[in-house]
Order: C-alpha cells, then structure tokens, then sequence
C-alpha cells in the first residue's frame, strides 16, 4: 500500500503536477482544491488513511491557516506551500504547527526530500522499499535480494535509499554527494560514480539505476511497489 499524501491546492496546474509527481516518485496522491472540502475530508475516517498534507495557505472557503487544526484533530501532520514568502506568514505558519513551510515556486526534488524528514520525524516514513526482487528495510537498515541479504557499506545503503526514497527523480552527483557525504565533504564526485557502480553490480541493478546525460542518476521502476 503506498503513503497516501493529501495535497490541498486550489491551482489547477500546481495540484496536477506535485500529484503526478508524487505518483511518480511512489507515493499516492489526494488531490483537493477547496479548504471547505478539505475540512470535511478531514473529519471522515478516511483521513486515518493520510500520512502527511501539503497545504496551500490562500485556499477558497477555508484557507490553509484555519485548516491546521482539523489536520491536528486528524493527527495528519502539514507542510505549507504557498506563495506567501514574508517572514511573518512563515513564522505563524511554524508556530501554529505545521511540520514545514515551502514558499512557491519550488523544486519538486526539494518538496520529496522535505517530505520525506517530516514523515521520518513524525515516525510515519515508509519502512519497506520494495523494487523488484530487492527489499529495502529502513527500520531495520537491510537490504535483501531474493531473500537473500546484500552487504552494503553504509554510505552504499544511504545512497540507495535515497535514490529509491524518490524514485523517478533525477539527482546530479553534487546533489547526491551533499545529501549523502555532507557539505564539508571535500572529495570529488567521482566518489558518487563508484558507489553507483557497486549497487549497480551487487544488486543487478544495472538497467534500474539509469546514467542521466550531465546530469546524474535516477533510479526507475515504474512497478515499484512500497508499503509503510
């Protein structure tokens, strides 16, 4: 069963694109374009079934603000998109308790890893990453192919998991060196190509793993099954 995330949006365009690419990166997706809706949503029993809500701030019947506490009746915890870029909505943004607050236009690549520290903080990240034959269980940090265990070193699995956390998505090796060894990690990116060379060939993943021209890496598996 995939992560069900509530994306609370009254644009058109911005709702279909962040949904398509939470579908994409193996998450599932609720769109809503009204806060009214959306608070109604928020008081049925499906909304047990949400792990996290992306709200717009400047919704029409209930604005995004006025929905923070029917998220947290519904224990459903929120990251603000909006467009509202002064501090002061940012601030009263993090102090009524939202998780995060990403002001428009955003990279998609940012919005999945946000996401993915708010559901990991909040204990409601996905714990079983399933791709193929290989099994990826961030609770336990091992990896199986087969059934049968894989050694990774660590920053082979963090990598992994990274890739696989948002798949679909490309990432360039500076990306993937900052997120992975650091900031202060003074090596060169070529330190990035090696790792991938190892999942490649400990995992078979040599077709999954994809080289992107300038770029970097993304992982694809359109039939990825994850569960939390």
């Amino acid at each position: 069963m995939k992560t069900k995330i509530l994306v609370i949006e009254d644009d058109n365009a911005i709702s279909e694109l962040i949904c398509m690419n939470l579908e994409a990166a193996g998450y599932g997706a609720m769109p809503i374009r009204d806060g009214c809706e959306a608070e109604k949503f928020l008081k049925s029993e499906n909304a047990g079934e949400i792990a996290l809500a992306l709200v717009d701030v400047m919704l029409p019947g209930k604005d995004g603000f006025a929905l923070l506490e029917d998220l947290r009746r519904a224990e459903i915890p929120a990251i603000y998109l909006t467009a509202k870029n002064d501090v002061e909505s940012k601030v009263y943004g993090l102090k009524s308790g939202a998780e995060d607050y990403i002001v428009k236009p955003f990279e998609v690549l940012e919005l999945l890893v946000r996401m993915e520290k708010v559901l990991k903080r909040t204990g409601r990240g996905r714990e079983r990453i399933v791709i193929r034959d290989v099994v990826i269980d961030t609770k336990e940090h091992s990896v199986t192919k087969g059934g049968v265990r894989v050694s990774l070193k660590p920053m082979e699995y963090e990598l992994l998991v990274a890739l696989a956390e948002s798949k679909n998505v490309a990432f360039s090796r500076e990306e993937l060196l900052n997120r992975i060894w650091g900031t202060d990690y003074m090596g060169e990116t070529r330190t990035v190509d090696v790792h991938i060379g190892q999942l490649r060939k400990k995992l078979d993943f040599y077709d999954v793993i994809r080289t992107i021209s300038k770029t970097g890496y993304r992982l694809e598996d359109l039939e990825t099954m994850e569960t939390g």
